[in-house]
């Protein structure tokens, strides 16, 4: 590292920390109903079915894809 990396760093981070930003107020609550063992099924089946399902499909067919026909 060069002698004028520190100062370079440090003029780089001295006007980010002078930008005001916004916190957010969240505030939580608990539930006000309880999740069943069927709605936490159907909530991981459906995001198994819409985000892994097609990755294993493509995956499965790969070689397929590969060939120039």
């Amino acid at each position: 590292m060069s002698v004028l990396t520190p100062l370079l760093l440090r003029s780089l981070t001295g006007s980010a920390r002078r930008l005001m930003v916004p916190r957010a107020q969240v505030h939580s609550k608990p539930a006000r109903e309880q999740l069943g063992v069927l709605d936490i099924t159907i909530g991981l089946t459906s995001c198994f079915v819409c985000c892994l399902l097609p990755a294993g499909w493509v995956l499965s067919h790969l070689e397929s894809y590969k060939k120039r026909e």
